[in-house]
């Protein structure tokens, strides 16, 4: 069951794309832990509201240790949790093209938590990007 977090609330909501929703790769379940620089294999996905403020964690740990198709079995999650955009760290070319079919923009970021990764979204300081920035199979 997805962890659900109220109250959450940050100044300045800015929404592009009618983007309502935005997952973040993580490690952990809050906004103060860190943003996870794999996208497939990362341990949860954080998906965060923009409209209501509010967040839930969805567990991606069997994507940890899977042979292939890792990516493509990440991008099925996000798009299933209604996200419309995704900020990671990194993500390859089989995600990125699942990611892409299914209408969700890629932000690439290096922030050290979600929490400035969100901040940098609203403040326009990520670039959607029009392309994987690493090989399949990244680690």
């Amino acid at each position: 069951m997805p962890l659900r977090c109220f109250g959450m609330v940050a100044p300045g909501k800015q929404q592009r794309n009618n983007e309502l929703k935005i997952a973040f790769t993580t490690s952990g379940a809050a906004l103060d832990a860190p943003l996870d620089g794999r996208f497939g294999r990362a341990p949860r996905f954080l998906i965060y509201d923009l409209d209501a403020d509010t967040f839930e964690v969805i567990n991606n740990e069997q994507n940890l240790n899977a042979a292939q198709g890792a990516g493509i079995q990440s991008a099925q999650t996000i798009t299933q949790s209604g996200a419309k955009a995704i900020i990671t760290g990194h993500c390859g070319p089989k995600a990125f093209r699942a990611l892409r079919a299914a209408g969700v923009a890629i932000y690439n970021a290096d922030a050290p938590t979600i929490s400035a990764a969100l901040d940098q979204y609203r403040n326009g300081e990520l670039v959607e990007s029009d392309d994987a920035d690493v090989e399949g199979h990244w680690i």
